[in-house]
């Protein structure tokens, strides 16, 4: 169990509070928990409902753990006519997990986001905070160390 008393020092207990604290545990976790929200709700004194119904109608927060290497495809414009559905069905085959899921090893997570503010780097992805610029079929297999030998033993994504 976390050390929700540290999490929570510098907040005083407030509802107006409720973002930021979401905010807080997610960047300590990685991801809100259900031990995590009822935690803030007994902090906060409201129901856990509401926790609940704030937390989930924003799409910045995540419910589960996301992988050690967060992998993010920008799906703008710019990229999407520089072939990024081509590149997201490249790093899935290559991962072996769909766009919103995490690798059972929790190594990689893949999303996809309107736009990460890189259009003339198009078609790119960030992962974790560094971004990989003017991505190919073929970049996205050499950067995830990607052929036919290279497998892991289960034949699905990079061998880590």
């Amino acid at each position: 169990m976390e050390d929700y008393k540290s999490i929570f020092s510098g907040f005083r207990s407030r509802e107006e509070e409720l973002i930021p604290l979401l905010q807080k545990v997610q960047d300590v976790n990685g991801y809100i928990s259900p031990a995590s929200m009822k935690e803030i709700a007994g902090f906060l004194r409201i129901p856990e409902s509401r926790v609940f119904s704030v937390a989930t109608f924003y799409a910045q927060f995540r419910f589960a753990p996301i992988g050690k290497k967060h992998i993010m495809l920008c799906r703008g414009t710019a990229c999407h006519v520089k072939n990024a559905p081509r590149i997201l069905e490249e790093l899935e085959n290559q991962l072996g997990i769909k766009s919103g899921e995490t690798r059972e090893d929790l190594e990689y997570s893949l999303e996809t986001v309107a736009c990460i503010g890189a259009c003339s780097l198009a078609p790119c992805i960030v992962v974790n905070d560094e971004v990989k610029a003017n991505l190919t079929t073929r970049s996205v297999r050499k950067l995830f160390g990607q052929d036919k030998k290279k497998r892991g033993a289960n034949g699905h994504g990079p061998a880590v």
